[in-house]
C-alpha cells in the first residue's frame, strides 16, 4: 500500500506502508506529522493559506489521537459522503494518471513497482498534471445534490 499526499501542483509525499505492516490511527498520525513537515520544508504557502484535508472514512482517518493532531495543526477536514466513489480524488484523478505508463506491465517484485510509481510521480510533478482535483467543488455539489448516489460520467 502507498499513501499518497497531493494537491493540484502535484504530489507532496508518499508513504509506502510496509508489507504486513496495518495502517492504524497511530501510523496515519506519524504520516500527517512527517507531511506537515515536508510542507513546511517544501511547500510552505499551503501552510499559510489554511489546509484542507479529505480523506476517506476510514477508521485510521477518525482517530481520536488523529483528530486532535489536526486540529492542533489546525487543519480543516473536509466531510467525505459515505460510499461515494465519486468524492475520491485519487480515484478521478490521481491514480489514472499514475496508470498510463504503467499499464499492462507485470512487476516482478515490490520495488520495480514502487520504483515504477516514483518515475511517474515524479513525472507528473514536473508536468503539474494533476489539475483535475480542481474539479472537485462540481463533484461535490453533484454527489449533494445526488444524496452520495453513483453519478455516471462525473
Amino acid at each position: 500500500m502507498i499513501i499518497f499526499a497531493y494537491d493540484c501542483k502535484g504530489v507532496i509525499m508518499t508513504d509506502r506502508v510496509p508489507s504486513g505492516t496495518t495502517v492504524i490511527a497511530a501510523y496515519y498520525r506519524q504520516f500527517l506529522q512527517k507531511l506537515r513537515r515536508k510542507m513546511h520544508a517544501n511547500r510552505p504557502d499551503l501552510l499559510g493559506k489554511g489546509v484542507l484535508i479529505l480523506h476517506d472514512n476510514a477508521r485510521p482517518h477518525l482517530g481520536k489521537d488523529v483528530r486532535e493532531l489536526l486540529d492542533g495543526y489546525n487543519w480543516e477536514v473536509l466531510p467525505h459522503p459515505p460510499y461515494s466513489p465519486d468524492m475520491s480524488p485519487p480515484d478521478f484523478d490521481l491514480f489514472p494518471k499514475l496508470k498510463i505508463n504503467m499499464r499492462g506491465v507485470r512487476f516482478s517484485t515490490l520495488e520495480d513497482l514502487s520504483a515504477s510509481v516514483t518515475r511517474r510521480v515524479r513525472q507528473l510533478n514536473c508536468s503539474r498534471d494533476l489539475t483535475d482535483i480542481m474539479d472537485l467543488p462540481k463533484r461535490w455539489d453533484a454527489v449533494i445534490r445526488q444524496k452520495g448516489d453513483y453519478i455516471e460520467g462525473l
